[in-house]
């Protein structure tokens, strides 16, 4: 069974290459989690994140965004203490930027229609045969980062959003060869 080249062989990457990576998101909490991971990431490898998501979940308290908008410096200085995660200062202050920010476009009209409107809500459909054709950052992803900041986001370039968009399957970036690429491609559209 062919995968992306990026996979390797560590069990955690294979497993989630084969059933989370590429496959398309609509949860406005599951969104804004994958976003937040993506930037504590940064810098990082991806298996490193993967690894310790367990312990991020248990403490940024499920990921429940309407819980970390009220949190402050206490709880900035707890989770810089916690060693099950990934203690930098600006990216654990911008989690709680980043719920604030989540809370008032969900609010507004839905983090997830925020997010799936700029593909029309259907997942655009790459056909890359080769790892060094897929972009680390597009046009597309330029774009979508630059709104998220107005909304008040941060650690949201457009290299990280780029690959939260693969991860949350609004561009389909499984290599042609692998395994997983029809099964994106053919999974639910136009979700608008």
């Amino acid at each position: 069974m062919e995968r992306c080249k990026w996979v390797g062989t560590d069990p955690i990457y294979i497993e989630y290459h084969d059933t989370e990576w590429g496959v398309p998101e609509y949860d406005s909490r599951a969104l804004w989690e994958k976003l937040i991971l993506d930037g504590f990431q940064a810098g990082l490898s991806w298996l490193t994140i993967l690894k310790k998501r367990d312990n991020f979940r248990a403490a940024f308290a499920g990921f429940d965004p309407h819980k970390i908008a009220g949190w402050g410096e206490d709880d900035v200085a707890r989770l810089l203490q916690d060693a099950g995660i990934i203690r930098h200062r600006g990216k654990i202050e911008a989690t709680i930027a980043n719920a604030r920010a989540w809370a008032e476009i969900d609010a507004r009209e839905g983090f997830d229609r925020f997010v799936w409107r700029y593909v029309d809500g259907t997942p655009l459909q790459n056909r890359f045969a080769r790892q060094e054709d897929v972009p680390p950052q597009t046009p597309l992803s330029t774009q979508v980062s630059k709104a998220l900041k107005k909304e008040g986001f941060k650690f949201c370039g457009p290299t990280i959003v780029y690959a939260w968009m693969e991860a949350c399957g609004l561009v389909n970036d499984h290599l042609v060869s692998c395994h997983c690429h029809d099964r994106c491609a053919e999974m639910p559209r136009n979700r608008r």
